[in-house]
């Protein structure tokens, strides 16, 4: 997909709009897990979200190449939204974002913010996806998909900036939504001939990368309906899929009642804020405690964009008390 050469030249184009994220040891993360645990901070890019790697290095090629485009469109549950509209205000080239109906408020004002058009448009991912597709055939605007080569290379950069942090990880868990980030992390482990074992982790409600996996083929779902909406996938991507496939161990599946526990964990141990996605990583962990023992265990906190609503039904007074 790429080499090391272009992976490098990727981290000078993210460099330029945000700096590399910090990867901290925490002792109460430790203490819970019963091991050595090193965070990856995602949460603290300009969006709060891995994803603005992707687009800022998606638009610098299309810039380069393809100059008149007039705009681009795509379809998103928050994330991948914000990065485009991130990257693309840098370029000044308009933006056009699909979202289905009772997405993340709080996401979609911050697409608007960074100046996105946000068209709401059916019950899940997948359905806003297929009309942002037909609109673009009809409309002349770039569709930019959720998986794609300089998308894959662009998130990549945050794996490279942790191995290089950080070379002696026995395991990095990494959630998957449609299978950029754990395809990022495991090219960036193999370009730099690292043994580092890499698992990736879905949704009990939305696991069709899991099933895929078992499988040993696509296996799609008619529903995804976790509240950690960043993993809210039905149709696994073929490319990332076969990627995945070749370099992950293994995918876990977590519950939305152990994503909330993840969740309320990095509050109390680490107060930092993590969205459902972006605490899945250390939910998996935490399922696979009996196994760590003795591991070094990378974990990615993806990202931090949560509506208030969600983080007080999942952190507020009447939640379960942790162990």
């Amino acid at each position: 997909m790429f080499d090391l050469n272009e992976l490098e030249h990727a981290c000078a184009i993210v460099g330029q709009a945000v700096p590399a994220t910090p990867a901290h040891a925490w002792p109460l993360l430790a203490e819970r897990l019963g091991t050595q645990v090193l965070v990856k901070h995602e949460n603290h890019t300009p969006i709060g979200a891995f994803k603005v790697r992707g687009g800022l290095v998606y638009l610098d090629r299309l810039k380069r190449e393809r100059p008149n485009t007039p705009g681009i469109i795509s379809a998103t549950r928050g994330n991948h939204g914000q990065s485009l509209a991130f990257a693309a205000a840098r370029h000044g080239i308009p933006v056009v974002i699909y979202v289905p109906r009772s997405n993340s408020v709080e996401k979609n004002r911050a697409m608007k913010a960074f100046g996105a058009e946000l068209v709401e448009h059916g019950e899940d991912f997948q359905a806003a996806a297929e009309e942002a597709q037909r609109r673009a055939q009809f409309t002349g605007l770039h569709m930019v998909p959720s998986f794609h080569p300089d998308l894959v290379l662009g998130v990549a950069t945050y794996a490279l900036e942790m191995f290089r942090s950080a070379p002696d990880l026995d395991i990095l868990y990494v959630p998957i939504g449609q299978g950029s980030g754990i395809s990022g992390c495991i090219m960036a482990r193999d370009l730099l001939g690292l043994k580092t074992e890499i698992v990736g982790v879905q949704s009990t409600e939305a696991p069709s990368y899991a099933l895929s996996f078992a499988a040993g083929k696509i296996v799609t779902t008619e529903t995804s309906n976790t509240l950690a909406d960043g993993m809210a996938t039905r149709i696994p991507d073929p490319n990332a899929f076969a990627l995945i496939r070749r370099g992950a161990s293994r995918i876990v599946q977590v519950t939305d009642d152990e994503v909330a526990a993840a969740i309320r964990a990095y509050w109390t141990d680490t107060h930092n804020l993590a969205e459902g996605a972006g605490a899945a990583a250390l939910a998996a962990a935490l399922q696979e405690k009996t196994r760590l023992s003795g591991k070094r265990v990378g974990l990615v906190l993806s990202g931090g964009n949560i509506d208030f609503d969600l983080f007080r039904r999942w952190i507020g007074t009447n939640a379960p008390a942790m162990a």
